[in-house]
């Protein structure tokens, strides 16, 4: 058993992780950053929680660039095939569940 208090997670460089489980090849992780990610598609389904700030999530569908405010307690879901990349506004703490190795 053990706590993870997300708001004490403060690594040093953005998109730095701490490891909290894998589930048979599914990796759930902390991230913290403060600077956009890269356009990417993962290697299977994607689930993206936002624990505390704000991410606007860019993403394409059908060739077109939207985008999605995620506040805390907002969760993005990724689904196969999805090309997408997190912008935080400020500094962001997420979980996110992928299979893992994922980009």
């Amino acid at each position: 058993m053990k706590t993870y208090v997300s708001k004490n997670f403060s690594p040093a460089k953005a998109w730095d992780a701490l490891d909290i489980a894998n589930f048979g090849g599914t990796s759930v992780r902390l991230h913290w950053t403060n600077q956009p990610y890269k356009w990417h598609i993962n290697d299977g389904e994607e689930v993206f929680v936002v624990l505390n700030g704000a991410v606007e999530m860019h993403y394409r569908d059908a060739g077109e660039v939207k985008k999605v405010l995620l506040n805390t307690g907002d969760i993005f879901y990724a689904s196969i095939g999805t090309e997408h990349v997190a912008h935080p506004q400020g500094e962001a703490r997420v979980l996110v569940i992928e299979k893992e190795g994922s980009v």
